[in-house]
């Protein structure tokens, strides 16, 4: 007779998804600042409801990529990718409005990134299925 044996041990989550988790915190991160510093009068730039609509986003994808790193969780896990890419979303205005070449880029780096965060959230290990 075969014994089962329970643990309470949350299910290990890929390095992919470890990585990928952990740039979405770093985007959440990244948020925080740009509402503190809000657009300048008479400069183009994100309206202070977009800044504060981006913090939500950040700190929520934050605490959600925490959980689903400690728990394997996949609503978590989805809850933080739809918070990545709304962020990235409401950044592309950014390439239709008269702003420094810098900042292009740095918009594009972080749609870049908020890309491959996703897809890396998502990638599992070949003997694994997904739930």
């Amino acid at each position: 007779m075969a014994t089962v044996t329970t643990t309470d041990q949350a299910p290990a989550v890929s390095t992919r998804v470890k990585i990928g988790l952990g740039l979405a915190i770093l985007l959440g991160l990244a948020n925080i600042p740009f509402v503190l510093s809000p657009t300048p009068d008479g400069q183009e730039g994100p309206p202070m409801v977009v800044l504060v609509f981006s913090l939500v986003l950040g700190v929520l994808s934050i605490i959600t990529a925490v959980i689903a790193w400690r728990t394997d969780s996949p609503a978590a896990l989805r809850i933080t990718a739809a918070c990545v890419i709304i962020n990235a979303l409401s950044s592309i205005p950014a390439f239709f409005v008269d702003v420094d070449a810098g900042i292009k880029v740095a918009v594009a780096v972080t749609i870049l990134v908020s890309v491959l965060s996703v897809v890396l959230m998502f990638s599992r290990s070949p003997g694994r299925t997904t739930r």
